[in-house]
């Protein structure tokens, strides 16, 4: 959403700086050319409302709710709370310490490598104040027994984030997914 969020702006401030520029240097021609533009727009939508009108009020409608839909959207993805990168923590001795969910990840990510059968792991971190919420996909090979290798799974990562990191474990998933089968020769 940044991303898009930041084209938009570029783009309508482009045109602002046009216009500002084109007012500046040519203002008589300007505001004549806009002048020009109501009219025809005005005389197109009075000619559109008497020989099309249902066309012109469903036009309206339909109008209004992009308008709703697109600017409604635009200012959700803006104003919307974003979720905090990175989870404090604290020590026995008092200290504090922030650590980034990118870190957590890369750590979860090692660690849950190691294990027997483990094929690959992508971890995915979310910060809640203090506690982190872990989701795991992970490529096992297709032999595993699938409850063991996620409480063990689960074990590892409960060692990592709360023993070993200090952190409060919120919420863990596992999603298990197996690679294929080796060919047979």
């Amino acid at each position: 959403m940044n991303v898009f969020n930041r084209i938009l702006t570029v783009l309508l401030l482009l045109v602002l700086l046009a216009l500002a520029l084109a007012l500046a240097v040519f203002p008589t021609e300007t505001l004549t050319i806009a002048g020009r533009g109501l009219e025809n727009a005005t005389g197109l939508l009075s000619t559109l409302e008497k020989t099309y009108y249902v066309i012109y009020v469903v036009g309206r409608i339909a109008l209004v709710v992009i308008a709703l839909l697109l600017f409604g959207l635009l200012l959700w993805g803006e104003l919307r709370p974003h979720r905090p990168k990175a989870v404090k923590v604290h020590t026995d001795a008092g200290s504090q310490a922030t650590v980034t969910t990118d870190s957590v990840s890369r750590r979860l990510a090692w660690h849950v490598d190691q294990l027997a059968d483990v094929i690959s792991v992508t971890p995915r971190v979310t910060a809640h104040g203090q506690s982190v919420d872990v989701t795991l996909d992970v490529e096992t090979s297709p032999e595993i027994d699938v409850p063991m290798k996620t409480d063990e799974v689960v074990a590892v990562t409960r060692e990592i984030i709360q023993d070993r990191m200090g952190m409060q474990l919120g919420k863990v998933e596992v999603r298990i997914k197996h690679a294929p089968y080796a060919a047979e020769a």
